[in-house]
C-alpha cells in the first residue's frame, strides 16, 4: 500500500511538475542563447562608441549578471518556487550591505560617472582637493594623481564627482600673468617695446592668442604692468619658470632697472 501511495504521489508530481520542468529547461536554454547574443552585440556597441577601456568589460559583465539573475527569477516563477523568503533575505542583506558599504558604493558610482562623462582623462592636469598634478590612472573607486613634486595622491572618486575640479590642460593652452612694478621715472612705452622684443624671441610662447601688456595698477610710489602670454598647458610649469627668468635677463641686458636693482 505504501509503495502504491508513493507511486501515486510520484505520478501526480510528474503530471504537475513535468510540464513546468520541461518549460523551465526550454526557457533556460533559450535564455542563455539570448543573453549570449545580447552581450555580443553590447560588446560591439561598446567598441564602436570607444567607451573607456577600464569600464567597458565591467559594464558588459554587470549587464550579463543582471540578465542571469532575471532569468533565474523567471525560472523560479515557472517552477512555482515561492520567492517570499528569498525576497526577505535579499532585502535584509541589501539594507545591511548598504549601510556597511555606503562610502564604497558612493566611490563606485562616482567612478562610473567619471569614466562615462570624462570630466578629465588620463594625462590631463587637474587641480582638485588642494592638489595639482597629472592624472595617472582612473580606477573604479579612486583616481591616482602624480603631483609636480612627484607625490602620488590617491583621491576617492566621490570627492571628485561632488566637488569642483579644475582641468587646466583640456583647452591645450594656459595664460601666464606676470606683474612687474616700476617707478614713475620708467617710461612705459620703452618697457613695452623691450618686453615685446623679448617675447618675440621665445619660441615656446604661443602666437595665438596674442600676448597682452598693460598697466594693471597705479600706486603712490610707482605703477605695475601686467604681462599676459599663452603657453602650452602640458609644459606650463617649466615654461613659466623659463619665461620669468628670460624676461628678467633680457630686461636687465637692455639696461632697464627693475625695483631693488642698484
Amino acid at each position: 500500500m505504501e509503495l502504491e501511495k508513493f507511486y501515486d504521489k510520484a505520478y501526480s508530481w510528474i503530471l504537475t511538475m513535468g510540464p513546468r520542468i520541461i518549460v523551465a529547461i526550454i526557457l533556460l536554454i533559450l535564455g542563455q542563447w539570448i543573453i549570449g547574443v545580447v552581450l555580443k552585440q553590447m560588446k560591439r556597441n561598446v567598441a564602436k562608441r570607444e567607451v573607456e577601456s577600464s569600464i567597458a568589460p565591467f559594464l558588459v559583465s554587470l549587464f550579463g549578471t543582471v540578465m542571469q539573475i532575471i532569468l533565474v527569477l523567471v525560472l523560479m516563477q515557472v517552477l512555482g518556487i515561492k520567492m517570499t523568503i528569498f525576497a526577505a533575505v535579499i532585502g535584509s542583506f541589501g539594507v545591511a550591505a548598504g549601510f556597511a558599504l555606503s562610502g564604497t558604493l558612493q566611490n563606485f558610482t562616482s567612478g562610473i560617472l567619471i569614466l562615462l562623462f570624462k570630466p578629465y582623462r588620463v594625462g590631463d592636469i587637474i587641480i582638485a582637493q588642494g592638489q595639482e598634478g597629472i592624472v595617472d590612472s582612473i580606477q573604479i573607486f579612486y583616481t591616482v594623481v602624480t603631483t609636480f613634486d612627484n607625490k602620488t595622491v590617491i583621491v576617492p572618486n566621490s570627492k571628485l564627482s561632488n566637488e569642483v575640479i579644475i582641468n587646466v590642460s583640456r583647452e591645450g593652452k594656459r595664460r601666464l600673468d606676470v606683474e612687474l612694478k616700476f617707478g614713475f621715472g620708467a617710461d612705459f612705452e620703452t618697457i613695452k617695446k623691450l618686453v615685446v622684443a623679448s617675447i618675440s624671441t621665445m619660441d615656446y610662447v604661443l602666437k595665438e592668442p596674442l600676448y597682452r601688456i598693460g598697466v594693471s595698477s597705479i600706486e603712490a610710489d610707482g605703477y605695475k604692468i601686467m604681462i599676459s602670454v599663452w603657453l602650452h598647458a602640458q609644459n606650463f610649469q617649466n615654461a613659466r619658470l623659463i619665461f620669468q627668468e628670460e624676461l628678467i635677463s633680457k630686461l636687465k641686458a637692455n639696461g632697464l632697472k627693475l625695483p631693488g636693482m642698484q
